[in-house]
């Protein structure tokens, strides 16, 4: 905050003239910050990468976790007469808890002219050079997420026969997910996505199982050519359906639009960008422990090559990345690789008891250029987006909490510890006071016992968390 001289500091310089109306400034409230709030809501868990909480640290840097590529990557690839070429697949991913099956709703190119008559010999001297392509909406399911079937569906003709796994054809880069809380059953599953390559409009459309889908309804209020992996869901904190999409200028942006009904729409409007080189090319966000996290593919047009970083907001408008240039799932650095050229992260991850799936597409190749298509899978520890660590890894670091309403007599903490380090967690109540103290704990944790809380249930409290040689990313109130 900006420090000022007192009045009869500025009267020795000033005349009384410029005195008085430097002190109807001062006390203005439209220069004033607007006052936070003393606490936030309650929630069962804190995200610590969710900067609302943070009042101090020091010595603290937010670092990004890390990602552990499935040994059995690549999930599946392009052998099936309809997926042509799958690009940069826009996966969908839902794990049905009443079936106990992952699900999965792809877009590839099913007709794409310039790879079905340029053979495979003939690509090392042929730039890719793409025209009149079609994509398509394709559908396979698991019982481990890693085991994938394309099943025949029998719904969709293609090349004069249905055998075959599409739901729909000409979407581009469709958003499908699971609407539990709609009461038409006929409006399950919900669709948002690009109309087709011909007509550049956004389109909405239903289904009661995800398989059987009514024609798509346009939505051109939205207003922006939407090509990109479009997605949407809904937001208990607004009321209202958000969809995310994408707008160009000089460069790609991500777009956000809204609905209370998902047929009526706003004008998208930016809400993030990058740079001419590192360009925001499409953004599936989620909602997890009371904030929206954005996987956001980050194109650069000088390496033609994609990866994913990570983003979060608390409101789907203002939208803030963290560590910009780092990779939460980073391409492969050898160059025959399945995913040496892009990585696109699929909409949304798969949260499980022990860990976090992010299911993604990857591709061999660079982006404008011939490449191979997979479905693959990076996995996180629990709440392992982003997590608070010591800059100087040679001091302890401490992160300070804002005001915090404790609805739980026990304090929970999500961290890692490396060999020889340790974190130690109090809380204090308003006036900085210690009310508790936990024991150091000197062992990896997730949701473990960090101390025993005594204070009127509902108290704002501040967490204080102290550390060497770990990183926390979350803590709860437990019973």
């Amino acid at each position: 905050m900006t420090s000022h001289r007192t009045p009869n500091q500025r009267a020795a310089k000033h005349s009384s003239f410029s005195s008085l109306v430097l002190a109807i400034l001062l006390i203005s409230p439209l220069l004033l910050p607007a006052a936070e709030p003393a606490t936030l809501a309650p929630r069962e868990k804190y995200l610590l990468l969710d900067q609302r909480l943070i009042e101090r640290t020091e010595n603290a840097a937010l670092r990004l976790g890390t990602v552990t590529k499935h040994p059995q990557n690549p999930l599946f690839k392009e052998d099936q007469p309809c997926e042509v070429r799958f690009d940069n697949l826009y996966a969908n991913i839902h794990f049905d808890d009443r079936a106990q099956l992952y699900r999965c709703w792809y877009s590839p190119f099913i007709v794409d002219p310039a790879v079905s008559t340029t053979p495979a010999a003939q690509r090392a001297t042929t730039r890719y050079q793409p025209h009149d392509r079609e994509m398509g909406v394709c559908y396979a399911t698991s019982r481990d997420g890693l085991k994938w079937e394309k099943p025949a569906l029998g719904l969709v003709e293609f090349n004069g026969n249905a055998a075959n796994n599409l739901v729909m054809r000409r979407p581009h880069g469709s958003g499908v997910f699971h609407d539990a809380r709609d009461p038409d059953p006929a409006r399950r599953f919900k669709l948002f996505a690009r109309a087709s390559e011909s007509v550049r409009q956004m389109a909405v459309a239903f289904s009661p199982d995800g398989l059987h889908w009514g024609a798509p309804t346009l939505c051109p209020e939205i207003n922006v050519p939407g090509d990109t992996h479009n997605n949407a869901f809904w937001s208990p904190e607004l009321g209202k359906y958000v969809g995310i999409t994408r707008m160009k200028t000089d460069q790609r942006l991500v777009a956000r639009t809204e609905s209370a009904d998902f047929i009526h729409w706003t004008k998208a409007v930016e809400v993030l960008r990058g740079d001419r080189t590192n360009q925001t090319y499409a953004m599936p966000v989620f909602r997890h422990a009371g904030v929206y996290l954005g996987l956001l593919a980050i194109f650069n047009t000088q390496t033609d090559r994609t990866h994913c970083e990570l983003a979060w907001s608390a409101d789907t408008v203002a939208w803030h990345r963290i560590q910009p240039g780092t990779p939460l799932i980073p391409t492969a650095t050898r160059r025959d690789a399945y995913d040496w050229g892009c990585v696109y992260p699929a909409a949304v991850p798969v949260v499980r008891e022990n860990e976090i799936r992010l299911y993604y597409g990857a591709s061999n190749g660079p982006h404008t250029n011939w490449r191979d298509g997979f479905l693959a899978l990076a996995t996180l520890r629990p709440d392992g987006f982003a997590g608070w660590t010591p800059q100087n890894e040679t001091k302890p670091a401490v992160v300070l909490t804002r005001p915090l309403p404790a609805t739980g007599k026990t304090l929970r903490l999500t961290a890692d510890v490396s060999p020889g380090g340790w974190l130690q967690a109090s809380v204090l109540d308003a006036t900085g006071t210690v009310l508790a103290q936990g024991r150091r704990l000197t062992a990896t944790t997730t949701d473990g016992v960090g101390l025993d809380v005594t204070h009127p249930h509902g108290q704002a409290v501040r967490v204080r968390v102290e550390m060497h040689h770990a990183k926390v990313y979350a803590f709860a109130f437990a019973p």
